[in-house]
Order: structure tokens, then C-alpha cells, then sequence
């Protein structure tokens, strides 16, 4: 239908119509109007795969066999990758198997920025750099929305904590929001064309998200030319006017009361009384008709799509590989050769942890997931013994919502000759003991292995949807267990997965070896052996830093994170790297960092500048063409095929507005086989020279001196060029 069509569609809605298609009829659909043959529109969560199906006005779930996906990695996994492909691989899938569970728009991704280590849902969001986050970003929405499948990125803006989620205000400058927490957002819209919104809990200058005039209707609509769905998140919206005066389209909740949603028999007051025109409602039914139209519900032509795909867990698993990030590996014990094990033992919990069930609404009713433990069990065969321990007890219940732990937790009791396991309740009191025999068993076991491979970390208590981390430290007494186990066996592979950093430095010191895994979805376990027994080359690299403590984080040494009411965001535009290079405080592992099995060197950088495309740009500020294009040969000196991420950073010299050290302006991943090179090629743009201003609230690259840097990690520069720009360049911010 073109746009005419829709309007004549449009006014053959009565009032009622188009309150019945705002808000939510049930707890992830909102009503349809059938006599005019507009459907109801279908939403799920979330990012790492569709979720379970629930009753209509319940959140208890169906309960069916019919309604397991594949888990797909976690956000964070995806950006660790630094790679473009696997975003959009994981987009295309998790669209189309949100289509073929009927779906019409799936809630994801999630790109609020890491600001905080302690940040509960850091997990489903990607990165602490807004230039990685987008360009992981915009690839993953196209993927998405291949499948006649609305994306919905979320959550527009400011969500960088859990703690008082529905209530805090974003103290943060205009600046910071526009250099560091928007700019995922733009691209989504201006690039990849999302047609999906969610807005967030939080307030910003005292305004909730959810009827922000300012941040709806005046950005996000106006300036970026949004003309997608603008959901609330469920029980975001606080006032009926207010919604009902802005451009937010879908009012969800979690209640089932759904004519007393706020834009739902609330609004027809409202409209009735004079106190919201009808014409505002044109506007969100208007955007609503656009999106069922783009995705085909209204002309019978859509694709059907389809979930457990036989295709998708191969195209999974190669992202599970490429996210898993060794940190160290200082006296080559990685990989392990298979032909010399004869026994490995396994500790630690995560090794036998599944995680897909929790972290709240990312969770999913996944298919299968291998779990490490399994994978380095399928790989070696039954030609090695494989003795696994857990090391310590951890009582796990998923989400922020069921906790239990204050009084009993549930033990795995192996006492059925039929094979299940089965639980018992363990009283709070037990766990210590559980914990000492866990403990003496592990240390035991370890000491005659021909190799011991800890895997632990974090899982979805800590993880986890409404509620932030209260320690940077591990939990479960883990730092104490690792430095007893490797007083016993210095030469222990230390593994661990988790969705946040965590702080290593009671340990690190004392082990050679570290692989990190994020949430890697159904093929974890795979993922892990291939690259423990050197099947394939880790090539993940840090989507965020590691400080070595908490007090390092610039959310707390500077500004403020997890208190309630206002919330400063003082470190402004210096979050993640941006303050550890600036302010010369030294990380554990520092952002974009990642080895390999292969070594490789930088070589042979060139650049060409473009002169008329510099006039052209002082001319115009919207003609983005690329001033410089850079281009090196990177070699692999090994006797394996490895894949390298080169990072290219931007440093500003001379500049009169004080900036960070260095910033990522670029990034691209090659595979390269062994004893080969690879061409990298960089086109530079006025914005990767640019930063914010204040005053003409626009961007702006100034002229000036820059440094061209680029590396393996934002501490591993391996080749540098100086630029000069002549004259200062203006960017629309719109």
C-alpha cells in the first residue's frame, strides 16, 4: 500500500479503532481491529533468541515443546567479535526465527552503553564505545529486519543502570549524550532504518523517556526523520497526557488490567475531555500502519521464516569462536594437544552451568546448549577420562524476581539408578560445608591430571535483568579457590564466563593462561574445545575494559552509579577507555584487547588524502565522503590460519577543546592464512575527526593536527601517520 492508502485507512478508524491498536491487549500483543482488516501487532523479547510463550494474561508460561529456539549470543558476545558479518548473520537468524514463531517485532538489540562494571544488564547491551556499538549495531538491525520482522532497538536512552530503573534521572551534558550515548541510536535509525524503538524506565532532564518531547518528538522523530514504532517499555509510561502528547506509539505493561493502560480507556478520556487531540492519535497509528505495511501484514505477501533451522547453529557457532577472548596466554599452554591427554580434569560451575533460562527478559527456551564441560567431553572422545568437579557451590535461580537464596537453595543430589538428577532443598546453613568438600575434592582430583581446566565466573544471578552487581570481586569464594588450585597446579587453564568485568587481582598474577567467554549461546561448549585444542584460533577482542578494581571506573571515581533519584554521569564524555587512557590509569586488559594462537605483524601503511572531498565538505556538512583512505598489509607469521582485528584510533594533537587520548574510528576483521598478508582498507570521514560542540550543537571536526593510530588493542598501536586538517568541518547532528 502506499502512503495514500494508508491514510484512507486511517480515516475509516473510529477512536476506539485506534486506541484498541496502542496498547497492549495482552502481554505481548496489542488488539487488532478486524472489521477493517489491520491485524494485531506481536512483540517478544529479546536479543538472544525469541522467548517462551506465555498465556495470554499471565506470565506463566504455556508450557508446550513446541516453542524452544536457538540461543544466540549475547550482545556483548556479538560485539567482541569486532566483526561486521557475524552481526548480521546473527540478525538474519534471530529475525527469522522471530518470524517463524509469528512474530512482528523481535526487542532487540540492546545498545545502552557499559558505563559501570557493576551494570546488571551490561550482558544484553554491547560496548562501552558508541563507534563499536553502532557498527555492530546497524548490521544486526539490517539482519533482523531481512525477514519482514521489526528490530526494536532499545532502550532510547540513558539505561545504564538497573538499580532504581523506573525512577532515576540521567544527570548527564550535552555533550557526553551526544558523543557517547546517542550515537548507536542515530545510526540505527539514519543507517540501518529501524523500525522499532523501545523507550526506557529512566528519566533526563526530569522527564520520563516514555514522554519525552525533547527526546521523542524533537530528536528522534524531527532531527533523525524517525517514522518507525516508539514502544514503551512494559510499564514505562507514568502519565496519560503526557503519552498521549508525544509521538510514543504503543503503550505495553505487565499488568493484565488492559483497558486501564495508561493509553488505553485513560486516553479516550483524555481525547474526549479535549486534553490530548484526536490528531495526536493519527500520528501513532499513522506510524503504526507504516510498519505493518513495510512488513507485509497488510497484503498477505510476508515471509514465513523459520526457527531451529538446521543452517542457523553452525553460523552460531562460528560467533561463539570468534567472540571468546584469550587475555593471556604468557607461556604458550594454549592450545592443548589432545593426542597427549590421557586425563582432564574440569572445575568450577560454569562448566556445567547452561545460562540460556536466565538474566530476565533476555531469557530463552533454548533448543540445547552445550556447556563446556560437554563440549571438551564430545571433543576429546572416550579415549581421555574427563573428571569434573565443581569446585563450589552456587545456587542459581536466573532473574531478579525469584530469589531464594536468603533461605534454601536447591543441591543436585546423583542418588536415582535411573539417571535423572535430582534435587533437594539445601538449607543456607549447609553451603559451607558443601563448599569445603567441593573445595578439597577439586584440589584432590587436580593433582594427577595431565591437564586442569577451571571454567567459572559469573551466570544470571549477577547477570541479570532489574539489579545491578553490589561486588566487583567474583562471587562464591572463587579468587580463594583459584589461587589454592593453582598453588597445586600452577600450570591450570583458567577460563570463565561472564557478561560484565569482574576483578582478577587476587589471581592474575599467578596464572599464565586466561580465555574469556560472554554469554556464547547454544554452541558455547563447541566454541570452548575448538579453542582450548587449537581447532581454531581465538580472535575475540575486549568490547570493554577491565579495571583492575572498581575505584578505577570513572562511573564511580568520578561520577556516580547505582544510587536512586538524580545520577550523576560526572566522568562526561571519559567512559570506558576514553578515561583510562586520558587520565594514564592502567586496566587489567585494556579495551579491544585479544591474542591469538598466530602472531602477526603491521606493515606497509598508506595514505591517500582527498582534497576535493574536503572542499566539498566544507561546503556541505551532509556530504560525508571519505577526506582519507588508509591502507596497511598485515602478515601472519605462523604456521596457522588466524583472524586479526586491526583498530584504527584517531587522536586529536593540538585540539583547543580537551578530548580524549584516542578514540575508535575504525575496525575490520580478516582471516589470513598462514604465512600470508591481508589488505586493511579505511575510509576516513570528517566525523572520525570530530567531536561534539557545545555552543553551535552540532559536531564538528576542527582543524588541526591528528594522529592516524593503528593496532591490535587500544595499548597496542603498531603504526602511526600524522594528518593535517585545514579548516574547520560542521556535521549535522540530525
Amino acid at each position: 500500500m502506499n502512503k495514500q492508502a494508508l491514510i484512507q485507512l486511517l480515516n475509516t478508524l473510529t477512536l476506539d479503532d485506534k486506541i484498541t491498536m496502542i496498547h497492549g491487549a495482552s502481554m505481548f500483543q496489542t488488539g487488532a481491529v478486524t472489521e477493517k482488516n489491520v491485524p494485531a501487532f506481536t512483540f517478544d523479547d529479546g536479543p538472544m533468541g525469541p522467548r517462551k510463550e506465555y498465556q495470554r494474561d499471565d506470565w506463566i508460561p504455556i508450557g508446550g515443546n513446541d516453542d524452544a529456539t536457538s540461543y544466540l549470543p549475547s550482545n556483548s558476545a556479538l560485539a567482541a567479535t569486532f566483526n561486521r558479518k557475524r552481526a548480521l548473520e546473527s540478525g538474519t537468524i534471530l529475525g527469522r526465527e522471530a518470524r517463524g514463531r509469528g512474530k512482528d517485532m523481535i526487542l532487540a538489540p540492546g545498545i545502552n552503553i557499559h558505563r559501570s562494571p557493576l551494570g546488571g544488564r551490561n550482558f544484553e547491551y554491547m560496548s562501552e564505545d558508541p563507534y563499536l556499538t553502532a557498527e555492530i549495531a546497524v548490521p544486526f538491525v539490517e539482519g533482523i529486519q531481512q525477514n519482514d520482522v521489526s528490530a526494536c532497538v532499545k532502550h532510547y536512552a540513558l539505561n545504564n543502570q538497573e538499580t532504581d530503573r523506573t525512577g532515576y534521572n540521567a544527570d548527564v551534558s550535552e555533550r557526553a549524550l551526544w558523543e557517547i550515548y546517542l550515537p548507536a541510536f542515530r545510526a540505527t535509525v539514519k543507517k540501518a532504518h529501524t523500525m522499532g524503538m523501545m523507550g526506557s524506565y529512566n528519566r533526563f532532564h526530569e522527564e520520563y523517556l516514555c514522554h519525552s518531547q525533547e527526546m521523542i518528538d524533537g530528536i528522534l522523530r524531527q532531527e533523525w526523520g524517525f517514522d518507525g514504532i516508539y514502544v514503551s517499555d512494559w510499564n514505562a509510561i507514568k502519565d496519560t497526557v503526557k503519552a498521549g502528547n508525544c509521538e510514543i506509539d504503543i503503550d505495553m505493561n505487565v499488568t493484565d488490567d488492559f483497558d486501564n493502560y495508561k493509553m488505553a480507556q485513560p486516553l479516550k478520556k483524555a481525547v474526549l475531555n479535549g486534553r490530548v487531540q484526536e490528531a495526536e492519535l493519527d500520528k501513532k497509528v499513522m506510524h503504526i500502519l507504516h510498519v505493518m505495511n513495510e512488513l507485509h501484514m497488510l497484503d498477505g505477501k510476508r515471509q514465513k521464516g523459520s526457527y531451529n533451522d538446521p543452517s542457523h547453529p553452525g553460523k552460531l557457532l562460528q560467533t561463539a569462536e570468534e567472540s571468546m577472548i584469550l587475555l593471556k596466554n604468557e607461556k604458550k599452554l594454549l592450545p592443548l594437544n589432545p593426542e597427549k591427554l590421557k586425563k582432564v580434569v574440569v572445575i568450577g560451575d560454569n562448566a556445567d552451568r547452561t545460562h540460556a533460562a536466565g538474566g530476565g527478559s533476555a531469557e530463552i527456551k533454548a533448543l540445547y546448549e552445550i556447556t563446556p564441560l560437554m563440549g571438551i567431553k564430545m571433543f576429546l572422545g572416550g579415549n581421555c577420562e574427563v573428571v569434573y568437579e565443581p569446585g563450589y557451590y552456587a545456587c542459581v535461580t536466573g532473574n531478579a524476581w525469584h530469589d531464594i537464596t536468603a533461605q534454601n537453595c536447591m543441591l543436585p543430589v546423583n542418588d536415582s539408578i535411573f539417571g535423572p538428577r535430582q534435587d533437594r532443598l539445601v538449607k543456607k546453613e549447609e553451603i559451607a560445608a558443601l563448599n569445603k568438600s567441593y573445595e578439597e575434592r577439586a584440589i584432590a582430583a587436580c593433582k594427577d591430571a595431565d591437564a586442569v581446566i577451571y571454567v567459572g565466573g559469573l551466570n544470571h544471578d549477577f547477570d541479570v535483568e532489574d539489579r545491578d552487581r553490589s561486588d566487583y570481586h567474583l562471587p562464591y569464594g572463587q579468587d580463594a579457590l583459584i589461587k589454592k588450585l593453582l598453588a597445586v597446579r600452577p600450570d591450570m587453564i583458567v577460563t570463565m564466563v561472564a557478561g560484565s568485568p569482574f576483578s582478577m587481582t587476587e589471581w592474575i598474577d599467578q596464572t599464565d593462561t586466561l580465555l574469556l567467554s560472554y554469554y556464547a549461546g547454544m554452541e558455547t561448549g563447541r566454541a570452548f574445545a575448538n579453542l582450548l585444542f587449537g581447532e581454531v584460533s581465538p580472535s575475540g577482542k575486549l568490547p570493554t575494559t577491565y579495571p583492575k578494581e572498581l575505584s578505577d571506573s570513572p562511573a564511580h571515581s568520578i561520577g556516580q552509579f547505582g544510587t536512586s533519584t538524580d545520577v550523576s554521569y560526572a566522568e562526561d564524555v571519559y567512559v570506558g577507555y576514553r578515561y583510562f587512557d586520558t587520565y594514564q590509569v592502567k586496566p587489567q586488559f585494556a579495551f579491544g584487547h585479544g591474542l591469538s594462537y598466530a602472531a602477526f605483524t603491521y606493515s606497509d601503511l598508506q595514505l591517500t588524502a582527498h582534497p576535493q572531498e574536503i572542499t566539498d565538505q566544507l561546503q556541505s556538512p551532509d556530504a560525508l565522503s571519505a577526506l582519507y583512505t588508509v591502507k596497511l598489509a598485515v602478515s601472519n607469521d605462523s604456521d596457522i590460519t588466524a583472524k586479526e582485528s586491526v583498530q584504527l584510533y584517531i587522536a586529536a594533537k593540538d585540539s583547543k577543546v580537551k578530548r580524549p587520548v584516542k578514540e575508535l574510528r575504525g575496525f575490520d576483521k580478516k582471516e589470513i592464512a598462514a604465512h600470508a598478508k591481508a589488505a586493511y582498507t579505511f575510509a576516513l570521514t570528517a566525523e572520525a575527526f570530530s567531536y561534539y560542540d557545545i555552543e553551535k550543537h552540532c559536531y564538528i571536526a576542527p582543524a588541526g593536527t591528528y594522529e592516524i593510530l593503528l593496532g591490535s588493542a587500544s595499548d597496542d598501536i603498531r603504526l602511526s601517520r600524522t594528518v593535517t586538517l585545514s579548516a574547520d568541518i560542521m556535521i549535522s547532528r540530525s
